[in-house]
């Protein structure tokens, strides 16, 4: 009777064995690669669009704020107007080919 229950246990890990070993095999055909690698690409392709999304709200609200100042009359605070700076003290390449 043991030699049965033996038997069984090691028919039963067998096949757990064979079955795990084949999925992990048939990972590295030209089949499983392609799968994997489209699932990557989708991902990717995801987090881009979520990100462009972000980036695009967050103009949104820039520009909302900039017309909410502008209708008030308020001075419009440029955050980043050192960073345009040239220079002889013209800022950014706008004014620059006004000079020329």
């Amino acid at each position: 009777m043991k030699r049965l229950l033996w038997l069984g246990v090691g028919l039963a890990v067998g096949a757990i064995v064979v079955r795990k070993v084949t999925k992990k095999a048939n990972e590295f055909t030209p089949s499983g690669i392609a799968t994997s690698l489209s699932e990557s690409a989708g991902g990717l392709v995801e987090s881009l669009r979520s990100f462009v999304d972000d980036v695009r709200e967050g103009m949104a609200e820039r520009e909302q704020e900039i017309h909410a100042a502008f209708a008030a009359g308020e001075l419009y605070e440029d955050r980043f107007a050192d960073l345009r700076d040239d220079e002889d003290g013209t800022h950014g390449r706008h004014a620059q080919e006004g000079q020329r």
